[in-house]
């Protein structure tokens, strides 16, 4: 089965098939299928020229099926049976989704925070395999769990060598110190880009682990990969046409749904896929998942394998090429780059920055509501009386172009290990949440305004949405939310712990987005359990 792409709306149906018969009659089908680097013009050609590998990984990638098999089959002999992946951003979201959708377990840590890497730890250490994955090979985050991993297996007696696998790029650092180490090295394509990379080693070596079948992956990606040469029956074509054109057109907001279908979780990898690659000078599309579509003029409803504006069905391997194409045929209609991601490094300059201090410059708070401290520097007039006001000013202070983007650099995992009590009440249940139950006041701020909100979790957002955040239309409103950490990490060789990366790397990104004069106010948990409660009731509130 491949790839259908259909719209709901004529307005949207007719614009669509206008763009796309202009990028026809221009040869872009068959330009981009051939790898031509200068379809996004002479700024872009340098960086598309080394960015293009992804259009043959359908055939290139299954040159690593045989050396993936054999570390499966090692692995499975050994009794490795549980998978932790260290990664961010592509070489996370992807095998996240891939392992979902075949309903296999992978523990996934894309989080500095010490609580989230802990509960990895403690979790089976003797039966664990890590896959370690950066492009770079410098990705702090990825770095940081290695060294604690790299520490844990000795204290338990158990050679690195054995347990741990490295994803990377030819020549990265981590390349290097992995063969010193003696680690199992798989060399990615260096041609194509981390949110490109979902069908490259780092989506199919922990996945694989894992259990999913990637060989099934590649054949459903390799059978819609003719269509995308054509200059009609091209869903990649289609879909990029009609997500360019309708921002261009001032329908930039994409809100993504998932339908009732074998792929779980594909939303969060095209959110950093659309987001990262068009959120640039000025431009770009914002992805809202987990939200319900409203009537804002500015919205455009994708349904993954359900009914939405556009509807995109067919297998998660073609899904991932077809995706990758139309974001690369939207930034042609935009006028961008969708390859590079000028910004992103801002952020993380700033932590390296504030690390290098002998203490980070927390400030003072403006206002302290119980277990809530907050920072920043509020929009509107006077002095704000309690956490509710802080909201409501900060909804008001979304312009009407624009979107709240709500990121909490707290354990994502942290309430499913939460007690449950059968019946119990809404307020019962927030004195024991935290962590992950944050989420839910992006949809409690949501149905406060007619506007879009977004949640993303820190550090992951950085590789997702952050460029988007920096670099797009400087139209949003944004609510960080960080906690107090109780039972800190080190991380070996490193002069701070996870901890205080994580604060550093908050801080380091409230300060880029505050130097754009966009608002932005931190909300700061000083007992995280106590925190979230408050933070929802003072939402209700609103």
């Amino acid at each position: 089965m491949s790839v259908s792409v259909t719209f709901g709306e004529d307005d949207l149906t007719e614009l669509a098939a206008e763009t796309a018969g202009r990028l026809a009659a221009e040869g872009v089908p068959q330009a981009l299928a051939s790898g031509d680097s200068r379809l996004w013009g002479p700024e872009a050609q340098a960086e598309a020229a080394v960015r293009l590998g992804w259009l043959n990984l359908p055939h290139t990638s299954r040159e690593l099926l045989p050396e993936i098999d054999a570390l499966v089959r090692r692995a499975r002999a050994e009794g490795l049976d549980h998978v932790v992946l260290a990664g961010m951003g592509g070489s996370s979201l992807a095998p996240e989704v891939i392992t979902a959708s075949d309903d296999v377990p992978l523990t996934v840590l894309d989080t500095t925070d010490p609580g989230q890497v802990r509960r990895a730890l403690s979790d089976r250490l003797e039966s664990t395999i890590l896959v370690v994955a950066s492009k770079s090979g410098g990705t702090v985050e990825t770095d940081s769990h290695r060294r604690i991993y790299e520490k844990a297996f000795r204290d338990a007696g158990i050679d690195p060598a054995s347990r741990i696998v490295v994803v990377t790029d030819p020549g990265s650092p981590l390349e290097q110190t992995a063969r010193e180490a003696g680690y199992q090295v798989f060399l990615a394509d260096p041609n194509v880009g981390g949110r490109y990379s979902a069908l490259t080693a780092f989506g199919l070596v922990p996945s694989a682990l894992a259990g999913a079948d990637v060989e099934r992956l590649l054949d459903d990606a390799a059978e819609v990969l003719p269509l995308l040469s054509r200059t009609e029956g091209n869903p990649g074509l289609d879909l990029g046409a009609a997500l360019g054109a309708a921002a261009a057109a001032g329908r930039d907001k994409l809100v993504i749904e998932d339908g009732l279908s074998e792929i779980n979780g594909l939303p969060d990898w095209i959110e950093q896929l659309v987001a990262e690659s068009t959120g640039k000078s000025g431009k770009g599309i914002l992805p809202v998942v987990g939200a319900d579509p409203g009537d804002a003029e500015d919205e455009l409803l994708a349904g993954i394998d359900t009914d939405g504006v556009v509807t995109v069905a067919g297998p998660l391997g073609a899904q991932f090429l077809v995706w990758e194409y139309a974001t690369a045929v939207a930034g042609r209609v935009l006028g961008i780059d969708p390859f590079n991601q000028p910004n992103v490094s801002e952020s993380k300059e700033n932590t390296a920055a504030l690390l290098d201090r002998a203490e980070l410059p927390v400030g003072t708070p403006l206002l302290v509501d119980g277990p809530v401290e907050v920072y920043g520097e509020l929009p509107g007039d006077g002095e704000a009386k309690d956490l509710s006001d802080v909201f409501t000013r900060l909804l008001e202070a979304i312009p009407s172009d624009g979107y709240l983007a709500v990121m909490a650099y707290l354990d994502r995992e942290a309430a499913f290990d939460a007690p449950y009590a059968e019946g119990a009440s809404f307020e019962e249940m927030t004195d024991v949440w935290s962590g992950a139950d944050a989420a839910t006041l992006r949809g409690m701020l949501a149905i406060r305004t007619d506007r879009p909100v977004t949640f993303g979790w820190g550090p992951r957002f950085l590789h997702s949405t952050g460029q988007y955040h920096k670099g797009g239309p400087q139209n949003g409103a944004f609510l960080q939310i960080t906690g107090a950490v109780e039972n800190d990490l080190e991380v070996p060789g490193k002069p701070y712990t996870l901890g205080r990366l994580q604060l550093a790397q908050a801080l380091g990104d409230l300060g880029a987005l505050a130097g754009r004069g966009r608002p932005v106010v931190r909300l700061h948990l000083t007992d995280r359990v106590a925190g979230v409660a408050r933070l929802l009731a003072a939402a209700r509130e609103v």
